[in-house]
């Protein structure tokens, strides 16, 4: 026992070394080339003691209140160095347009996986991580000819119209009982079973489409579990290796039959698309019905518009169709997108080869780069209160009417939900069809109030996405 105590310890000790030998290296070293250029500001920082600090976590997201207060000592543009790496934060809408938009091509590279995402992401080969280049654009073209293109999306209004009715006989069974309705997990369901059916057609029953969503939840639930992993691979691959070999099992078997998935299996699984789509899709719904239960007011109103499109007839349901005459619907969808978005931060990026970034920073290859998303939507220079829920920010004040807003930021970045430039969501369109439909059904059907009369806490918390930190709980009544 003592034996491996002291390798391990050597090990340590070796590492720390190194660590800090990169560390000086890339901060004095890559700082003077060009020797007119340096890297953004940067707080001091030990590198052994930071990899373990901000690694310790899922996300950088969780440091978002020490990121704020470095921001406002540093500048809109920082580096933290996470090991020897450097990561650049970014927290500035016209920064961000000039990084993302301008020289959108520099910047849409990703930065190395760690070591847990090559196994997930099959070396990089998905839309998400995949570097900049014809991999990517073959996997992305991909994507939007088979799922996203206004044409197939259409193609799928049945099966959104099925998935209505699952989630509304689950609202209903839930509402007979007269107890509150944690809403998350009825709306994640939904959103889950819509995905499956569009990836592996309507002959999937809710039998398999529960099966494909327990192996999707045990691996994504798991990975924070194994982000240890990934602070010195090399060295967690010796002291670590049972967990490494559950890590590597973690996606290839059904939970229940025991049995691995073959090859066709896994390629059909769609995994990026299933959890990016129901996480965030979610995650937004959420935080949109928290917000309609806390304002009444903006529930009524919302309700009115929904009222007068589909009339006081026979119509059971919202439309498809009927979404394009509801200004007051997108409104609120934007607004809640805006205040809260489902991720604090974009996927990381990067450049291709060291660069100079608005004539005075330095960007490494090595570096990630992030942007603040939820900072840019609240920036009180654009918006006025910004912390407030007010969808009449997106409708036009003389006549109440829909104004065009740019989601996509290619004019100007006031908001970057989906992020933006040549790595913006390609799913962003269906994420808004999905939302408004869903959203505009729920509130047409039900009456959503607070449980005992009470405030909605909108607290966070971060998982994979920003989510409420207590999960809403309503009283359903229906109209």
């Amino acid at each position: 026992m003592n034996h491996w105590l002291l390798v391990l310890f050597s090990i340590l000790i070796s590492i720390s070394i190194s660590g800090i030998l990169k560390f000086i290296f890339n901060r004095y070293f890559i700082n003077s080339k060009p020797a007119h250029y340096k890297l953004p500001p940067s707080p001091l920082s030990i590198p052994v003691i930071s990899n373990l600090l901000w690694r310790g976590r899922i996300s950088p997201s969780d440091h978002h209140p020490i990121l704020n207060k470095l921001h406002a000592k540093l500048g809109p543009i920082i580096t933290i160095y996470l090991g020897s790496r450097p990561v650049i934060f970014i927290a500035d809408r016209f920064l961000a347009h000039k990084a993302l938009i301008q020289n959108g091509a520099v910047f849409a590279n990703r930065p190395p996986p760690s070591a847990t995402q090559k196994i997930v992401s099959s070396n990089q080969r998905n839309v998400s991580l995949a570097s900049y280049g014809p991999t990517w654009r073959l996997l992305r073209r991909n994507l939007t000819e088979n799922f996203l293109h206004p044409s197939r999306a259409k193609s799928f209004s049945h099966s959104r119209r099925w998935v209505l009715q699952i989630l509304m006989n689950r609202l209903e069974s839930q509402e007979k009982s007269a107890q509150p309705v944690r809403i998350r997990e009825h709306l994640q369901y939904a959103m889950f079973c819509l995905l499956v059916v569009m990836c592996f057609g309507d002959n999937v029953d809710e039998t398999q489409i529960k099966q494909i969503e327990e192996v999707q939840r045990r691996t994504f639930l798991s990975f924070k579990r194994f982000n240890i992993l990934n602070i010195w691979p090399r060295m967690t691959k010796i002291v670590m290796r049972r967990r490494w070999e559950e890590f590597y099992q973690l996606r290839l078997e059904f939970p229940d039959e025991k049995r691995k998935l073959d090859e066709v299996e896994i390629s059909n699984l769609c995994s990026e698309f299933l959890n990016a789509g129901t996480d965030t899709t979610t995650t937004a719904l959420e935080w949109i019905m928290a917000n309609l239960v806390k304002y009444p007011k903006i529930q009524d109103k919302l309700f009115m518009e929904i009222k007068g499109v589909v009339g006081n007839g026979d119509q059971e349901e919202v439309s498809e169709s009927d979404l394009r005459r509801m200004p007051y619907l997108k409104a609120v969808i934007l607004e809640g997108l805006r205040r809260h978005p489902p991720a604090r931060l974009l996927v990381p990026h990067a450049v291709r080869e060291d660069v100079v970034f608005n004539n005075e920073y330095l960007i490494p290859e090595s570096a990630a780069i992030n942007f603040l998303v939820a900072e840019l939507g609240w920036d009180p220079k654009v918006w006025e209160d910004p912390l407030a829920f007010k969808p009449e920010r997106f409708l036009n004040h003389d006549n109440g009417t829909g104004q065009e807003f740019d989601i996509t930021g290619s004019r100007e970045i006031k908001m970057m939900p989906f992020g933006a430039g040549r790595r913006i969501c390609p799913g962003y369109q269906l994420a808004m069809l999905h939302m408004e439909y869903y959203v505009a059904n729920l509130i047409l059907k039900y009456e959503c109030k607070s449980v005992d009369g009470g405030d909605v806490d909108l607290s966070e918390k971060v998982e994979r996405t920003m989510m409420m930190k207590n999960p809403l709980q309503v009283h359903l009544s229906r109209r």
